[in-house]
């Protein structure tokens, strides 16, 4: 909008127009923020009057499963097309209904930060990691030396091969593994000029690893480079990254978000603005990181996530919030039970006291506009923990194909209660010698609690452990 007069009287009105919008829009968004963090998981960025003039009255968000945009002239397309004027255009690249969702998780994450923020939700959530991290992944000039990235290894084992081997050997960037990334040193010691960003999957997806989110943000901020963190299992129901300096959150919208279990999306969530040195010359990438990839980056590779899928997403986040307090409450309860079972040997789950990484977890993981009585809001740590069960590898198989009301299924955040062997499932492909470093014996069984009284789910464990 800078180079108004280069265009056409055409042009420019609607690009007056489009300012009277926004302006609008500014105005309602500054009302919304407003709002608890319900009010806004239920309503975003829809309004009354937009389902009134616009969509017939619908009360929820519609379905546009149209691929394309129709403009009233060749003006507003010049307007829309040269991004000087709000658009979809295209469904690779936006969708109004994909707007709807990344609006509300935007506010989600930023809920009480301070900051404000910009999302994209992308068709996976491997899709929202690849969007976030490549464009960091550039040489900045010839010659320069190798450039890396530092990543804790306790990661999704879909996450880890994609480091490892697309990263890492198609691509030539080291990927330097941190082993314990709850000990701030350790990060130190793998940092240096040609450090792009730092990674984390906090709590880590299965072995409930978790790290220093501020001290961690802290470090990269001290290099100028961004802290980007996996929160999925979290949810900004427990936990807000950006609070603490993160400066992009990742979720897969497949997990705990779209807890139904209809849809696959991803999310990725920038303050504005992110930490970087990279030079680029569009403002958008320092001030707005989720925008500016979903005009340039994501449009040209196309990780589109489903119309459908964003609506699916959108409709089960209204009751985020309450359902991540059951499904923790119930994962408490199923995890305190396994940690006295005499045929379990381990129990990893953040919220057990004796658990060595409790009370780090416990400075960040709280359930959002909560009161313990006392005018503090209440711990909370999740829907997922893993067990591992006392023996050679066969006792977790027997075990686990014993299970009669707990689904055996690679996934989880569901509202049904989902069990794996993520030695051979999630992180197979991983490799022994990882999966070591990583901490996946073949003996631990990843649990995810779902909506069920626990003490059916608890009978169901019980009744499987006892067939040792």
């Amino acid at each position: 909008m800078d180079n108004e007069q280069e265009y056409s009287p055409g042009v420019l009105k609607y690009i007056e127009e489009a300012k009277k919008f926004l302006d609008k829009k500014k105005e309602h968004l500054a009302r919304v923020k407003k709002l608890k963090f319900d009010t806004i998981a239920v309503h975003g960025l829809y309004t009354v009057e937009e389902a009134l003039n616009q969509n017939q009255g619908a009360v929820i968000e519609p379905l546009y499963l149209s691929s394309s945009q129709a403009y009233r002239d060749s003006d507003e397309l010049e307007a829309a097309l040269s991004y000087l004027i709000p658009t979809w255009c295209y469904t690779r690249i936006a969708n109004p209904t994909t707007y709807y969702l990344e609006w509300v998780l935007a506010l989600l994450e930023g809920y009480q930060t301070g900051s404000d923020t910009s999302c994209l939700v992308t068709a996976s959530g491997m899709s929202a990691i690849m969007s976030a991290v490549d464009p960091f992944l550039v040489k900045q000039k010839e010659g320069e030396e190798k450039i890396n990235f530092v990543s804790s290894i306790q990661l999704y084992g879909g996450t880890f091969q994609h480091f490892s081997i697309r990263k890492m050997q198609e691509r030539g960037i080291e990927v330097r593994w941190v082993e314990h990334q709850e000990d701030i040193e350790e990060w130190k010691t793998k940092i240096d000029e040609n450090t792009r960003f730092l990674y984390s999957e906090a709590p880590s997806n299965p072995q409930q690893s978790f790290c220093d989110i501020k001290a961690l943000a802290d470090l990269a901020h001290s290099w100028e480079i961004p802290f980007i963190i996996d929160s999925t299992c979290a949810t900004p129901a427990l936990m807000r990254p950006i609070a603490y300096g993160a400066d992009i959150v990742i979720h897969s919208l497949t997990k705990s978000i779209t807890s139904g279990g209809l849809a696959i999306g991803g999310a990725l969530v920038s303050r504005k603005p992110i930490v970087t040195n990279i030079k680029n010359d569009d403002p958008l990438f320092k001030e707005s990181f989720a925008e500016y990839v979903k005009f340039l980056p994501y449009r040209d590779t196309g990780p589109a996530a489903s119309p459908p899928n964003a609506l699916f997403a959108l409709n089960d986040l209204r009751t985020l919030r309450s359902k991540i307090d059951l499904v923790s409450q119930n994962s408490q309860k199923v995890a305190e039970f396994l940690s006295q079972h005499p045929r379990v040997y381990q129990v990893d789950y953040l919220g057990l006291e004796n658990y060595p990484l409790h009370i780090l977890a416990k400075k960040y993981m709280k359930l959002v506009d909560s009161d313990d009585g006392k005018g503090n809001e209440v711990n909370r740590y999740g829907h997922l923990l893993s067990f591992r069960v006392d023996g050679p590898p066969e006792n977790a198989r027997k075990v686990f194909d014993n299970l009669k009301i707990i689904f055996r299924a690679t996934d989880l955040g569901r509202i049904k209660s989902v069990a794996t062997i993520p030695a051979i499932s999630t992180h197979l492909q991983q490799g022994e010698d990882a999966r070591e470093k990583a901490d996946v014996p073949p003996q631990l069984i990843r649990l995810c609690v779902g909506g069920e009284n626990p003490d059916d789910i608890t009978a169901d464990l019980d009744q499987a452990l006892n067939s040792l």
